[in-house]
């Protein structure tokens, strides 16, 4: 059964340019903009005191340091 979302996503594929020269990656660019922005909110947006970038900074230093440990380098 097609429902009326599934025939307007199908009417924006097909409308979308570049479907005999580039096939399914004619939507690469699109992908490259909406990963930048993804990217870009990551780095900007703070919660509180803290973002993306600072929680995973700070669990790779707690990984390091424990690695360190366990091999006996401290």
């Amino acid at each position: 059964m097609v429902t009326k979302l599934d025939r307007f996503f199908r009417k924006i594929v097909n409308k979308w340019p570049g479907k005999q020269r580039f096939g399914v990656y004619r939507f690469l660019p699109a992908f490259l903009l909406l990963g930048a922005g993804l990217e870009f909110c990551m780095i900007r947006w703070h919660v509180g005191e803290v973002n993306f970038y600072r929680i995973y900074k700070r669990n790779q230093i707690k990984k390091i340091i424990q690695a360190e440990i366990d091999s006996g380098e401290l």
